[in-house]
């Protein structure tokens, strides 16, 4: 017992997890050791933004993540399990614009408010290793990296089309894009041709893509949802001679991954940013007031592919290589993306939607090329793209039937013979585009000289630190625009290279930059370059990464590319190019919405007076701890008046179906939290939290201290037979608790721990045997009730901190099930059940199920007229 002095009959959380965690602090448990002796753990979480509150999201995810590491702590392992801070972006800076003050204030605000919510639901992790990307230590060594891949031709800069916010004047990634407007402006957005700064993602394409193949530890789909964005296509690269165009442009280079459609082409189109058709819109107003209607479109690929199909014909034409005589006429297309192939297409109508409703609305030919063995379609002319069997009307297979993947290696070798093109393996992944135009991101270490170009800052001055103020005044986030562009005591510089008055670059960098690197800088985070290598040889690769199935594509694949870069820059050993080992990505929490639809009046908008008001309908959301559910309905508690109930979905401030941790841990403790989030559902799935489900936890892990308390006062005497069935029932429980954790299965782990304690209160086995299956049942806890676990453990004399103690092992030959329990169905219906020796014979079971008495009374004093005995399974009884 400690001195502590608290009365350990009464389980009280709000006592009992402060001193836990005070004393888990004192005794460093969770600062990460290098021990060459030991095997090494490194168990990691997406970090957080610090938008200021942690949600049940934050809760569930981090509570996995704890769970992984205090297992494997138990298992002897050291473990790195640490904390960190996705600090830059928009939301600070629109935070600024908003409410004023500036963006650090906020951000470093945010994270202490938030680092005290996570505190309390003690979380194993190392705090001392903690940093946020905004610190200058932590992104003044990302700009050393940025310098060592400019040398090594990883980093470069180029013409690029962006989606630029004419109102926030800055570019906007495709995420920010929603349909069609700037996410925080409204505005429409335009495209925009900008010099950015790329790093060189697709020179590693075919790279990333086959290593997926290695990523067993990782979902399937997300393993899919990366080789798609990758996107290996072989297709035929070749040009069409041109007729009519101007001097430079005598041919029009084209791929395609459907070169067996070649014979169905009936026009030619180029993307509004193709050099073709910049050279038309100098020279011909039309065609420039065209192009620029396509520009004022979104750069995404899906707002590209639904907006309305827009072409002009630009009198050009180009001949067919199969035939020189067929001329086809080349249009520009809002459709087509300058990025991928050669940003010009051949139009196959009869055989792609798209180019089948451009071709529709403009009345261009449609030919058919092969017809579909089976299938209807929606349209007489057009028979989709798949890779079924179909037979050629015209092709370069005659009337063969071939599959899609025939057809199109069969066109290739054809053309290739015929000297009409070649054979081209592309990827659809783009270099990474990471120029932001603003101020709250990682400087780009560059400067601008007149003299000598573009040139790295030196190492020595780096941090390249953001400016707080501007020359002793507050910066000024109302004014459209990146602040640096306006900061000319920042902005100008003398070059690094000759001394000359020159110019830094102002641009900053994508935020996702700074999350490609963190897991590395945990090995080491106070090093003074990027990485220690000694450090990231014995920590990396994170052995469990876990987050949210929304980053599966661009996080992931970027910080898959950004270790490849480290290796090759000397930041990472070469073992650690894949930095995670396995990934789990977990389901959301959700909650049922409470709403009620409201009448209003609109008297005024903007300066006019409206006579009579305009009336509205709009929907009103509650707070969980506004409503009462009752079994007539739920009601406003305020009011008294009825509210709707809408089915659980994810938890969202707008619509108010969120449920505060802090006040969970304030009205039941930490550990409540903490195992409900476990217990619901697998933890790939949603879990939707109910008041009811938390209170039905608080009660469970009360009953588990007080048995605990009954058999630490206990000194009821040895019993043979149930000693040995309840240590039996603990060995099933630490194998089952064991495979549970170890699948991420943590829902089953939860039930075992349930069962183990209802065999506790039950068994009549002595006061030692007790104690000894309740110091396993506090082992078995720990991960996920880690405060309640130390309580129990302390109770039952164990010896130093529960989590330190050597995870159990179960013993394979309780494991063995001497006897079986089958049900007895009587007319299909289950009567009860019976208990008999897994090798009994039959004729005894049979025996024995005549004589339950559930079956003498279904029998009435007759026979029956089938007995059928499954062994190991059911005994079944027809009257």
């Amino acid at each position: 017992m400690t001195d502590e002095g608290q009365d350990m009959s009464r389980y009280e959380p709000s006592q009992s997890e402060a001193k836990w965690q005070k004393a888990w602090d004192a005794a460093q448990l969770f600062a990460a050791r290098h021990d060459p002796a030991r095997p090494k753990y490194y168990v990691l979480e997406m970090f957080p933004y610090p938008s200021g509150r942690i949600h049940m999201g934050h809760v569930r995810n981090y509570t996995m993540g704890d769970v992984v590491a205090r297992y494997k702590m138990a298992q002897g392992f050291s473990v790195l399990h640490p904390m960190g801070w996705d600090a830059f972006g928009m939301p600070a800076e629109n935070a600024a614009m908003e409410r004023g003050g500036h963006p650090k204030d906020w951000t470093y605000g945010n994270i202490a408010d938030m680092k005290d919510q996570m505190r309390p639901l003690g979380f194993s992790l190392d705090w001392t290793r903690e940093f946020a990307t905004c610190d200058p230590e932590y992104y003044g060594q990302q700009q050393a990296m940025f310098i060592d891949m400019l040398s090594a031709g990883l980093v470069y800069r180029k013409n690029a089309v962006v989606n630029w916010d004419p109102v926030d004047m800055t570019v906007l990634a495709n995420e920010q894009v929603i349909d069609g407007k700037g996410w925080r402006s409204g505005a429409a957005v335009e495209r925009r041709e900008l010099t950015q700064w790329f790093f060189k993602i697709s020179d590693y394409s075919e790279e990333l893509l086959d290593a997926l193949d290695g990523l067993k530890d990782w979902p399937e789909k997300v393993r899919l949802m990366q080789a798609n964005w990758i996107g290996k296509s072989r297709g035929l690269q070749f040009a069409f001679s041109t007729k009519g165009a101007p001097d430079g442009f005598e041919a029009l280079e084209v791929y395609t991954t459907r070169p067996d459609t070649l014979l169905g082409a009936s026009f030619a189109a180029i993307s509004p940013d193709h050099p073709l058709a910049k050279h038309l819109e100098r020279h011909n107003p039309a065609i420039a007031d065209f192009v620029a209607k396509c520009r004022a479109g979104g750069t995404t690929e899906e707002a590209i592919e639904t907006a309305e199909k827009l072409g002009m014909d630009t009198g050009i034409t180009v001949r067919h290589p199969l035939n020189t005589e067929v001329e086809l006429p080349v249009w520009i297309a809002n459709f087509i993306l300058m990025d991928y192939g050669t940003g010009a297409i051949f139009g196959c109508p009869a055989h792609d939607a798209r180019d089948f409703e451009f071709a529709t609305k403009y009345e261009l030919p449609i030919v058919p090329v092969f017809e579909p063995l089976e299938g209807d379609y929606p349209a007489a002319e057009f028979v989709p793209l798949k890779s079924e069997k179909v037979r050629y009307i015209r092709g370069f297979a005659g009337d063969e039937v071939q599959t899609g993947e025939q057809g199109v290696a069969t066109a290739i070798a054809i053309c290739e013979e015929n000297g009409i093109g070649q054979g081209v393996t592309k990827f659809r992944l783009r270099d990474w585009g990471l120029s932001r135009q603003r101020y709250w991101g990682c400087p780009i270490p560059v400067v601008h000289c007149d003299t000598c170009g573009v040139v790295p800052e030196k190492k020595e001055n780096l941090p390249v630190e953001l400016p707080y103020d501007q020359d002793g005044a507050p910066i000024d986030f109302s004014i459209p625009g990146n602040p640096l562009d306006r900061h000319p005591s920042w902005r100008d510089c003398p070059c690094p290279n000759c001394g000359a008055p020159a110019q830094r670059e102002t641009d900053t960098m994508d935020t996702f930059v700074d999350s490609s690197w963190y897991y590395a800088r945990f090995t080491s985070p106070h090093a003074a370059t990027p990485t220690d290598l000694t450090e990231a040889a014995y920590w990396m690769n994170v052995d469990q990464y876990i987050g949210g199935i929304e980053h599966a594509i661009l996080h992931l694949l970027y910080s898959r590319f950004f270790a490849r870069a480290m290796a090759k820059t000397g930041h990472l050993p070469p073992e650690a190019i894949e930095p995670f080992n396995a990934l789990f990505t977990q389901g959301m929490v959700t909650h049922e919405i409470y709403m009620r639809e409201e009448i209003a009046q609109i008297i005024s908008e903007g300066d006019t007076q409206l006579d009579p008001p305009k009336t509205i309908k709009r929907n009103v959301y509650f707070l969980p701890e506004e409503v009462n559910k009752t079994e007539n309905g739920a009601f406003e508690i305020a009011t008294g008046a009825p509210i709707e109930v809408i089915p659980p979905t994810k938890m969202s401030k707008s619509k108010k179906n969120v449920v505060d941790p802090m006040n969970i841990i304030a009205a039941f403790g930490a550990d409540t939290a903490r195992f409900f989030v476990m217990s619901d559902s697998p933890p790939e799935r949603d879990v939707e939290w109910t008041a009811a489900g938390a209170e039905a936890t608080s009660k469970f892990l009360n009953r588990v201290h007080r048995i605990a308390d009954e058999i630490a006062s206990s000194d009821a005497p040895a019993d043979a037979a149930e000693d040995a069935a309840l240590l039996k029932a603990a060995h099933k429980a630490i194998d089952e608790v064991t495979r549970s954790i170890e699948g991420f299965t943590f829902n089953k782990a939860v039930a075992a721990l349930y069962a183990l304690s209802n065999t506790l209160s039950k068994s009549k086995a002595g006061a030692g045997a007790k104690r000894d299956a309740m110091r396993l049942m506090a082992q078995l806890m720990a991960p996920m009730v880690p405060h309640l676990a130390e309580d129990v453990w302390q109770m039952l004399d164990g010896e130093g901190f529960v989590i330190a103690a050597q995870w159990p092992v179960a013993d394979p030959a309780l494991l063995v099930e001497d006897s079986v329990t089958l049900p007895i169905q009587v007319n299909g219906k289950r009567r009860s059940e019976l208990t008999v020796p897994k090798d009994m014979p039959k004729e005894e079971v049979e025996k024995l199920a005549l004589a339950d008495e559930h079956v003498i009374k279904a029998l009435a004093g007759g026979q029956p007229k089938k007995l059928i005995v499954v062994p190991g399974r059911i005994v079944n009884v027809v009257i």
